[in-house]
């Protein structure tokens, strides 16, 4: 159930994220790859990475490593979140 939680608020917090400024309903397959590397890794620089990887492909524009960095803050703070609710 926990995972269910986690993934529906981080597709919130990526398709609010909107980093290219086309709307949400842009980014299903970036949104689908990051979340499920969401689910393995906790260290936020290498979840930036993914994350800047992932848009940079699929859009060809480039993304500040700052910004992804921050996205991925709010992302693992949401992890763990829904991991500490009982």
């Amino acid at each position: 159930m926990e995972n269910i939680k986690m993934n529906r608020a981080a597709v919130h917090l990526l398709e609010e994220w909107d980093p290219f400024h086309l709307g949400p309903d842009h980014y299903d397959t970036e949104t689908a790859d990051v979340v499920a590397a969401l689910q393995g890794i906790d260290d936020p620089s290498a979840l930036a990475k993914v994350i800047q990887e992932t848009y940079e492909h699929s859009f060809e524009q480039w993304i500040p490593f700052e910004d992804c960095v921050a996205i991925s803050y709010k992302l693992i703070a949401i992890k763990f979140e829904a991991k500490c609710i009982i």
